[in-house]
């Protein structure tokens, strides 16, 4: 699976989930511990915000604090359809992937800041998912995708704070499972980061 595809796909698990939100949801608990449902969302949403400009060829400086604190205002579903509208049209235009984007850490290849936003969406969309009590969202297919091309450098940031430890599961696991437990989270559903 290639990283638009991939990319897409994750996407549309993470908007699907968000279009499953109850109005009396938003302030629910996830498993990533200090953030509600709507912190969440938010989250995603301002990633996205930033796509654009990023692949653009603008700077962490030149974009500024524009897209700092709460993003969502009185339509979360709504805006978050705008943003992840304008990312995705961003990723896929002609040459997209090939360029450098300036990150927070410096520069680096467009193509693993997507996969980096791929991974993003997969997992928060079973965080989402998970404070929902909705069924769990990720396909075998970006999962396995994800494993390949995310696995070694998931692994590498360990210990640097944006995962919790691994959890073990069985050999025998789903690829979300695997994927899951890779990054500190319980495929049992129990939080931990």
């Amino acid at each position: 699976m290639n990283l638009l595809d991939a990319h897409g796909e994750a996407l549309r698990e993470f908007d699907r989930t968000v279009h499953r939100v109850g109005g009396e949801q938003w302030d629910a608990p996830t498993p990533c511990t200090e953030w509600s449902v709507r912190d969440l969302v938010n989250h995603l949403v301002s990633e996205q915000l930033w796509v654009p400009h990023l692949l653009a060829g603008e700077t962490i400086e030149e974009v500024g604090d524009r897209y700092d604190g709460d993003v969502l205002g009185d339509d979360p579903v709504g805006v978050w359809e705008k943003a992840s509208a304008a990312a995705r049209e961003s990723w896929t235009a002609p040459g997209a992937t090939d360029r450098q984007v300036h990150l927070s850490y410096g520069e680096a290849d467009a193509a693993d800041y997507g996969w980096q936003m791929t991974l993003d969406f997969a997992v928060h969309a079973w965080d989402l998912a998970t404070g929902i009590g909705a069924e769990q969202p990720m396909a075998d297919d970006v999962a396995e995708a994800l494993l390949t091309t995310m696995g070694p450098q998931v692994q590498a940031w360990q210990g640097i704070g944006l995962f919790a430890p691994p959890v073990p599961v069985p050999e025998s696991a789903s690829a979300p499972d695997r994927l899951l437990a890779l990054v500190g989270r319980d495929p049992g559903g129990r939080a931990r980061s």
